[in-house]
């Protein structure tokens, strides 16, 4: 029985689990059901209209032109009967239905999401416009809306959007004018204009989607509900989408990484600039910028980040029709010289390599092409190929062990016939099914037939050869990523202390202060395991001498000020002192530099610190992004740290240890870490177990705003790292 026979027979049930099983048995964990919002057994279109003009009518001719077979209700209380379906006066008055598209004004939309929570309807999706897009009064409606939702347990999609798709069921319950293709690309997209762009100008390139969806004001469902529902759809084999924003971080963290495991995922992220800027107090928060936060979530999670529509579904068309690759070797069959050439200063931009052929191989390109050709990658077939000569080169590459992926280029050519050669290139890859092949053919009406033959057969091809090995090096890295190792957290770790950093926050919040004295964050560190360099505060230059021979010179002495961040600047700093003495006029001469510069600055004392055996001076920080959490940043330290910003980051909410070991390798100072030039390598584990606790500490205590230890040196292997200077700001 199907879904639409059952529902003429029985009234659906209406209880909605989260985590509940999803098409053909796949769940996904903290996953919500949406089988019956992509294929409900009954629908009604509430504002429905008898007008062709209205987009009541537009969503009901799509729904029945899209070849639905369940149960359709018009819902009017001035109509009878629309389109051929039965109009009812309100929804209550429709039989049961498992999916409701509301189309009145904003007004009204609220009323009518109430009775249909009242009727048992299991998925809204309010197309109309007019809630919080519009101001204050928009956004209490969109309130009222989400609160009826969560009382009546319905999911919502919107307001605010053009509607949802499923090519599978079929069913277009939408206002765009094109009528999708059939295919295995889930699209998501928060703008309704681009999505109906979009859905028009895929069916001139031939682009299938199984799922269609617009996010709009994400009110209720969000991007991480789509795409893990996508994911878990066995009609999907990628899922791409476009976001301007992401509604909640933490769910996006801890879900769309098991999302990605199952299929790609492809975010197009706009919006990245921000106008003006925020006033960071930590080097950290300064290098940080606006995006960095969600570079590091889609890295992360696994997620492969483009940055144009044409990258987007450039990958999503590959992803859908080839096999991953399963190495980086990259071979290339071309009729002319010079797109071989671009497409090899591609592969090696990309990070893919050319591959090396056996001798068997270029024994047997040399047989049997012209002598003319070249037979090493890339192998040039020369501008008077025919088809045959294609199909020689390809199934010689495709068969060569040493070859994980072919691309293939054309320029039309009298003697090339471009039809011909697709029909090769389809039948070649059944020689090797496991290896890609993408295909450029370069040109315009020449091709056309060539390029379209190639769709219909799955072989991805591009209008230019960098357009398919940026497809290419999308599919390795999202294989190399499916091979990492599970997220085991880097942040599991022991010999913590957070009774003391409480207590410590609680003396600073004591004196309303937000940035903790150097001695004080010192110790917050060093609760959570980080060496740190000995520190104390002393209020008088005896108490400072005292402080400094207990910790053993020489010693550094800084002013102690929350409202200094550069304090060499103001003259308050001192180093290398080596007796009391010394240290007793540091004091005094420290403590009148900041008077006569700064006088109404308040004296808090000066930090007397032992000073440390020089290392590698590198830098370990946080910012607090308002999305994602913690932002951690590691890179190389020192003065000249945002001179250089030699800096990675990564998020703490989903680090791994695979994640702390990147991020110390990403940067350039990881060449003098492994030892440069005769010296030594640093201690690159005690580095890692640094990030881990500075990302467990900033994740037990949200108040942190912002953390810098900079520099921490790294000594030689098996001398461990210390944290030298440390700033912490609460929020």
């Amino acid at each position: 029985m199907t879904d639409a026979d059952a529902a003429r027979t029985s009234a659906p049930s209406h209880t909605l689990e989260a985590g509940a099983t999803n098409y053909a048995g796949a769940t996904a964990p903290g996953a919500v059901d949406l089988t019956r919002l992509y294929r409900p057994r009954a629908v009604a279109v509430v504002g429905a209209s008898a007008n062709p003009a209205k987009l009541g009518h537009q969503i009901l001719r799509n729904i029945i032109d899209s070849g639905y077979t369940g149960q359709l209700y018009a819902v009017n209380p001035k109509e009878t009967e629309i389109l051929g379906r039965p109009c009812y006066p309100t929804i209550e008055a429709a039989p049961p239905v498992d999916l409701a598209l509301i189309v009145v004004p904003a007004q009204a939309a609220v009323a009518v999401a109430e009775e249909c929570g009242r009727h048992g309807v299991a998925h809204l999706v309010v197309i109309t416009a007019g809630f919080k897009e519009t101001g204050p009064e928009g956004a209490r409606r969109e309130a009222q809306l989400v609160e009826i939702c969560r009382r009546y347990g319905m999911g919502l999609v919107g307001p605010n959007c053009l509607g949802v798709i499923d090519t599978h069921t079929p069913l277009n319950a939408t206002f765009a004018s094109a009528r999708p293709l059939p295919g295995s690309i889930a699209f998501i997209s928060q703008s309704g204009a681009l999505g109906s762009a979009i859905l028009d100008w895929s069916q001139q390139q031939a682009i299938g989607f199984s799922k269609f969806i617009s996010l709009g004001n994400k009110a209720g469902l969000t991007e991480v509900d789509l795409i893990l529902d996508a994911a878990a759809d066995p009609e999907t084999r990628v899922v791409a989408a476009y976001l301007e924003d992401v509604k909640d971080g933490a769910r996006f963290l801890q879900a769309v990484g098991e999302a990605s495991r199952r299929c790609p995922v492809l975010i197009l992220k706009s919006g990245t600039s921000e106008a003006g800027g925020r006033a960071a107090s930590s080097h950290t928060g300064a290098l940080a910028g606006n995006d960095r936060a969600y570079e590091a979530a889609f890295a992360q999670t696994g997620v492969l980040r483009v940055q144009t529509l044409t990258e987007l579904f450039a990958l999503a068309t590959a992803f859908a029709n080839q096999p991953l690759p399963k190495g980086n070797r990259v071979a290339i069959v071309t009729n002319a010289g010079g797109p071989g050439i671009i497409a090899t200063d591609a592969v090696e931009r990309a990070g893919l390599a050319i591959a090396r052929f056996t001798p068997e191989t270029i024994k047997g390109l040399r047989e049997k092409l012209p002598a003319e050709c070249a037979v090493f990658d890339p192998v040039d077939v020369v501008g008077d190929a025919p088809p045959e000569r294609y199909r020689i080169a390809l199934d010689l590459v495709l068969q060569d062990p040493g070859v994980d992926a072919v691309v293939v280029l054309l320029t039309p050519q009298v003697p090339t016939r471009p039809p011909e050669v697709a029909r090769h290139i389809v039948e070649s890859r059944k020689l090797a099914p496991d290896k890609p092949v993408l295909v450029s053919m370069i040109g315009g009406q020449l091709v056309q037939e060539a390029t379209e033959y190639l769709a219909a057969h799955q072989v991805p091809s591009f209008t230019f050869p960098e357009e398919a090995v940026t497809a290419l090096a999308g599919m390795y890295r999202y294989a190399r990523r499916r091979q990492r190792d599970g997220r085991v957290q880097a942040t599991d770790v022991d010999r913590l202390r957070p009774d003391e950093v409480r207590s410590v926050f609680r003396a600073v919040r004591s004196e309303h202060r937000r940035v903790l004295l150097g001695p004080e964050a010192a110790r917050v560190v060093a609760a959570y395991g980080v060496q740190v360099a000995p520190s104390e505060l002393a209020r008088t230059p005896d108490e400072a001498a005292s402080i400094a021979e207990r910790l053993g010179f020489p010693v550094a002495l800084k002013i102690a000020s929350p409202e200094i961040v550069h304090k060499s600047d103001v003259g308050g700093v001192r180093l290398k002192i080596g007796s009391a003495d010394e240290v007793r006029e540091a004091f005094v001469a420290i403590q009148q530099n900041v008077a006569a510069l700064m006088p109404d600055h308040h004296f808090y004392g000066i930090e007397v610190s032992r000073m440390m055996p020089s290392g590698q001076e590198l830098i370990v920080g946080m910012v607090r992004d308002h999305q994602f959490g913690p932002l951690l940043a590691f890179g190389m330290g020192g003065i000249y740290v945002n001179l250089l910003k030699d800096v990675s980051f990564r998020l703490a909410g989903a680090l791994s240890r695979a994640d702390v070991e990147e991020m110390i390798q990403e940067t350039k100072v990881y060449q003098l870490l492994r030892g440069y030039r005769g010296s030594r390598p640093a201690d690159v584990p005690a580095l890692q177990e640094a990030l881990a606790r500075v990302a467990r500490l900033c994740l037990d205590f949200p108040e942190i705003a912002e953390l810098d230890i900079n520099p921490l040196f790294a000594y030689e292997a098996g001398k461990g790292v210390v944290a030298v200077d440390v700033k912490i700001t609460l929020g």
